[in-house]
């Protein structure tokens, strides 16, 4: 039975049933068997093409997206919509009944995925910061991108990775993180920092400081909506929008913080692991905050030595592989967000979308939901859960090997591409064999 709110994820976790073993088992065989499969008779020459390849959109849908009024329009959405949620944030009370922690923890951190996927890099446009930096830039009559330093390139995605790791701490160990001064406190360090950083720095900040949009950016490449080199709006294959990722400072930061704390999510979920830090003398926020480093650092580590020694291996520059091979890890990670995250969306959302309508909890019906129940019929499908989550942690193993295996052959000399991919295979096993098993346990 799907349980009811925990008090250890954000607002709370959601416990599907267990994955059965022998489903997990035979998840991780079809993983191991078909990645060699893969890599044995797979394409021998890099197929994808990134950023220079897809199919142009009809002129007339390039020219909406593309017009300044349709842009506007989107930006005023996005800011009215948080403007909004900031209602409960500033003058709502304090309870789980405020709609603001599903607002944050669920509707945005977990709906970022989904919007990203269905509909490509469109939170560029609604972030509401970024469109209140715009504001103020047309206030002071000064190019957006116009700051008081130059933003170093040596920074890279790593002010994004480090957001991600704030944000994840807050919404998985934090004490009291369902509590409005909490969460107060939080989103206005969150909103100094990234305001303050596109003063100094321009919009330009957005792109590698701001976390959600970072997220939002790197899940948006497996949409099959993008941009070509040449301005174009097309429409390509979701690996080869993948594969225009582009290797940068901070990138295996990101996907590690994103893989790891998503996988400590799950661990911090299971029996062994509550039993075990209830009986320790340490605090449970202490014993957090190190499992969660330890899960991201893990991460780090084996995906960056394994890249290392495919270099090795391979007879190829090293340093440089661990960038060129993070964008296999996006995959992964977001079989990891559908599999962790699939019911709690699903029914957490719901509920947050009947208490916006009461934003102030004082009885209102601003949307005519108040009076709704969450629909609970997918807790009767417990077995279809389970095919789901298993499907989402291997799909996303095999779409990771793939976008491996072409940027290998692309790479690597002919002769020599199978077996430098070995070390990465094996750690994007160990990956899933690892999800998996998390699953099983939960």
């Amino acid at each position: 039975m799907i349980g009811l709110l925990l008090p250890l994820h954000g607002i709370g976790g959601r416990q599907d049933l267990p994955v059965p073993f022998g489903l997990a088992v035979g998840g991780a065989a079809v993983a191991v068997a078909v990645s060699f499969v893969v890599l044995g008779l797979a394409w021998r020459t890099p197929k994808y093409r990134g950023n220079e390849s897809g199919k142009p959109l009809p002129s007339a849908i390039t020219r909406t997206v593309d017009a300044g009024w349709f842009r506007w329009l989107v930006r005023l959405i996005g800011l009215a919509i948080f403007g909004y949620a900031m209602v409960s944030l500033v003058f709502g009370v304090d309870r789980l009944t405020n709609p603001i922690f599903g607002f944050i923890y669920i509707l945005l951190w977990v709906g970022l995925v989904p919007i990203s996927i269905f509909l490509g890099p469109v939170w560029r446009t609604l972030n509401p910061l970024r469109t209140l930096h715009l504001l103020l830039s047309k206030l002071l009559r000064q190019p957006p991108s116009k700051g008081l330093l130059q933003l170093s390139p040596r920074l890279g995605l790593w002010p994004a990775a480090l957001g991600i790791f704030a944000f994840t701490w807050l919404e998985l160990v934090a004490p009291d993180r369902a509590t409005i001064p909490v969460l107060q406190a939080w989103i206005a360090l969150y909103v100094v920092i990234t305001m303050f950083g596109a003063i100094l720095f321009g919009d330009r900040w957005f792109a590698s400081g701001d976390p959600f949009e970072v997220y939002a950016s790197l899940m948006s490449r497996l949409s099959p909506w993008g941009r070509r080199t040449d301005g174009a709006l097309v429409v390509r294959r979701p690996l080869e929008n993948l594969d225009g990722l582009k290797a940068q400072p901070g990138l295996v930061g990101m996907v590690a913080a994103l893989l790891g704390s998503t996988a400590y999510d799950g661990f911090s979920n299971s029996s062994a692991w509550v039993g075990w830090a209830q009986n320790q003398d340490i605090s449970m926020t202490w014993l957090g905050t190190a499992a969660l480093i330890v899960f991201i650092l893990f991460v780090l580590v084996t995906y960056s030595g394994a890249t290392l020694l495919a270099g090795r291996l391979s007879d190829s520059s090293r340093t440089t592989l661990p960038g060129l091979f993070a964008h296999s890890v996006v995959p992964i990670a977001l079989g990891y967000v559908i599999a962790h995250y699939l019911t709690l969306f699903i029914l957490e959302g719901q509920r947050t979308l009947i208490y916006l309508s009461d934003p102030l909890s004082n009885g209102a019906n601003v949307f005519g939901t108040g009076l709704l129940a969450v629909n609970t019929g997918i807790t009767n499908h417990s077995t279809a859960i389970s095919v789901i989550q298993v499907l989402a942690v291997v799909g996303g193993h095999l779409l990771g090997v793939i976008s491996a295996h072409d940027r290998a052959v692309a790479l690597f000399p002919r002769h020599k591409a199978l077996a430098g991919q070995l070390p990465l295979l094996i750690v994007m096993v160990g990956y899933t064999a690892g999800g998996l098993l998390l699953l099983f346990s939960s």
